[in-house]
């Protein structure tokens, strides 16, 4: 059975609402506040996250940033509920490229169930490859998900060292990684895979803007699994990733 954890400093006729008709759908609703331990204590996977904003619940930052490490972890897609301003409160503390969808209030519960149902059923997780796209562009993130999800697993991390953090505890089945980026670039981000015994042979492929020959000898130096330029039209990308996971495929027969 699939699970939407519903976020929520208050109890609402609107929120009972929500979780029967999700109910309805065979879903199991689980209710929790903006709270670390309360989080902490959900054992069961997630399948999709929908924050309740409102003045009680924008003041939660340690807990809405706890839940944002949980939904980067974990691939939990976001979903927001509440008015402009209390939306972009919540982007303060969850970045925007982890929310699937926003809706401002006043909703419409219909329309909010089969929303999430829509999603999960086009987008769920189960038995798709999993993939982390590293970049330090929210832009970028949000549009390699966009073209990869419906095939794919896609986990996102906006920094070399959040995909290390990631890293430390999970095992994707590729990194598209950008090989330029603020701090921690990808070179030390693959120098960090490939001297880690548990995950040294998880295959990376660099996401680079430079296409002239020096900068992408430079990039196939340091030998990952190949490399895909950002400017490439997305159904390119897109073949390229099926592609490589095609290869893996028949090599393993």
């Amino acid at each position: 059975m699939q699970r939407v954890l519903i976020v929520s400093e208050t109890q609402s006729y609107l929120l009972v609402s929500l979780q029967g008709k999700l109910e309805e759908a065979g879903y199991e609703v689980l209710n929790v506040h903006a709270d670390p331990d309360a989080v902490n204590k959900i054992e069961k996977s997630i399948d999709l996250m929908f924050i309740f904003a409102d003045e009680a619940l924008i003041d939660q930052h340690q807990g809405l940033t706890y839940l944002k490490d949980k939904a980067v972890e974990e691939d939990i897609p976001i979903f927001v509920s509440g008015d402009a301003a209390e939306i972009k409160s919540i982007m303060n503390d969850i970045p925007m490229h982890l929310v699937q969808k926003e809706f401002q209030r006043p909703i419409n519960v219909g329309e909010v169930a089969d929303a999430i149902c829509s999603y999960v059923i086009t987008f769920g997780k189960h038995n798709k490859k999993k993939i982390l796209v590293v970049d330090d562009s929210g832009a970028m993130l949000r549009n390699v998900k966009g073209w990869l999800e419906e095939k794919y697993q896609v986990i996102l991390a906006n920094s070399g060292a959040m995909a290390i953090k990631y890293l430390a505890t999970n095992r994707p089945d590729l990194v598209l990684l950008d090989y330029e980026m603020p701090i921690v670039d990808g070179k030390q981000v693959l120098q960090m895979i490939r001297t880690e015994t548990e995950f040294s042979d998880i295959p990376v492929i660099f996401l680079t803007s430079k296409g002239d020959k020096e900068s992408v000898m430079q990039v196939m130096s340091l030998k990952p699994e190949g490399y895909l330029l950002k400017t490439m039209p997305p159904e390119q990308i897109k073949k390229s990733v099926d592609e490589f996971f095609e290869k893996r495929k028949a090599v393993n027969k």
